[in-house]
């Protein structure tokens, strides 16, 4: 949520971000309601206040007649104030809904563009693999080496499920300690921040095994409960399954003030997450790229406000490290105002090459919130000068499961039918270098 004194100050930028994100918001209503909740908020205070004073004079009344009388006049007082606070209710109500809607102010740096078609490629990295045969897509290599299922899984529980099994199992859990072990690592972090050529606290991360399910209140305030359609939305409980881990790890200090000294706080969660996938029929119906269940490794940092953006290039180069440590040619892209999030200052993506399918496809992505998200979830962070003011949030992917394993099983491919293993999960897979049938 933006704040309603720089909406106030500045509706032209507010309007140009809402019409270049293509979120319909009326900022002119907006405002004409943020005029009528101040009037009426005036006009409760005073009626408060003229009712105060009213219980004084009731207090200091000499007689007893006197006072009854007073007491009497008192319902009246109160039968204002009580129309004036139901009438603040109704406005502010109003407001809030429009407020909610206002996106976020893209960073300067944020191209401009309608959709994909306008993100910006920063750089790239790795030579893709050469093969002397044609490569085959992770779906056709997964069902005959017996370590993806999803034909069984569409039997149990319907299309974009899958049973991941056995050796391709063991590799999850395998990328799961590789990629824990490199953001607990105070020395590996130093050493990413090194590379990157940035300037910033080598503090680690807390490991998390976060909830799957939240309010869809406080999704709200996470500015992710919508597209409604997008979501696992159970209206008897009033929850929602997640959609990235995220998402529960950053009410973590919803409500809080935090220590200027506490700051940076960097956390990793693992979890599943549920999406509808909503809008994508007949679109990556095949393999395990594109489904309703899949598990992630999310990255979720508070920090001060003028740390932001080194935080979120930080959390870039650490993704840029794990997939140069499993050899996965990628490319770093910015993206446009057209195809980034609502609540995203600035979104940075990696896309890893995949031979089976000739493309790049996306696996990492980071957000920038600024102290958008923040402001909504109350999370505040106390200067030593005594100042109060509003936390920057950043979350990133470290990991999708089922897209990193795509990337690894493609670009890992043998002519016969194996895959190789990237040679830093071999401790996990007990020293093995390869997954066979």
């Amino acid at each position: 949520m933006l704040d309603i004194k720089f909406i106030r100050e500045n509706p032209e930028i507010v309007k140009d971000a809402a019409q270049k994100k293509k979120i319909e918001v009326d900022i002119d209503a907006l405002i004409k309601a943020d005029d009528e909740r101040r009037t009426v908020m005036t006009e409760v205070e005073k009626e408060r206040s003229e009712q105060n004073e009213f219980s004084k004079k009731i207090a200091s009344a000499t007689s007893t007649e006197e006072k009854e009388k007073m007491i009497s006049g008192m319902q009246d007082f109160k039968t204002k104030l009580q129309e004036k606070e139901e009438k603040l209710k109704e406005v502010t109500k109003r407001w809030f809904l429009l407020m909610m809607k206002v996106p976020n102010i893209p960073s300067v740096d944020t191209p401009v563009g309608p959709d994909e078609s306008g993100n910006k490629i920063i750089r790239q990295w790795g030579e893709k693999p050469e093969f002397k045969f044609t490569p085959r897509s992770h779906d056709d290599l997964g069902k005959e080496l017996g370590i993806i299922n999803t034909e069984k899984a569409a039997e149990v529980s319907g299309a974009r499920f899958s049973y991941v099994l056995g050796d391709l199992a063991m590799l999850q859990l395998g990328l799961l300690n590789f990629v824990f072990g490199i953001l607990t690592n105070e020395d590996t972090l130093k050493t990413i921040i090194e590379e990157a050529n940035l300037s910033i606290s080598t503090k680690p991360f807390v490991p998390v095994f976060p909830p799957i399910m939240m309010k869809s209140a406080i999704m709200n305030k996470m500015a992710r409960l919508q597209p409604i359609d997008e979501r696992y939305y159970f209206e008897k409980d009033d929850m929602v399954f997640i959609g990235s881990a995220e998402h529960t790890l950053g009410p973590l200090h919803m409500d809080e003030i935090l220590g200027e000294d506490d700051l940076p706080k960097r956390y990793v969660g693992y979890s599943v997450a549920m999406r509808r996938e909503a809008g994508t029929y007949g679109k990556d119906t095949k393999g395990i790229l594109r489904q309703h269940q899949f598990d992630k490794i999310e990255m979720e940092t508070f920090c001060l406000p003028e740390n932001s953006y080194v935080e979120q290039d930080f959390l870039v180069a650490i993704q840029e490290y794990i997939l140069r440590k499993l050899k996965i040619p990628h490319q770093v892209v910015l993206i446009c105002t057209g195809d980034m999030g609502g609540p995203d200052h600035r979104q940075v993506d990696i896309e890893a090459w995949m031979p089976g399918q000739d493309a790049y496809r996306e696996t990492h992505t980071a957000d920038l919130m600024q102290g958008f998200q923040a402001r909504r979830l109350n999370t505040r962070v106390k200067r030593k000068n005594g100042q109060i003011e509003h936390v920057h949030m950043n979350d990133a992917t470290a990991a999708a499961m089922g897209r990193t394993m795509i990337a690894i099983i493609e670009n890992y491919q043998q002519a016969d039918g194996s895959i190789m293993i990237p040679e830093v999960l071999r401790p996990y897979m007990g020293g093995r270098d390869r997954i066979t049938k």
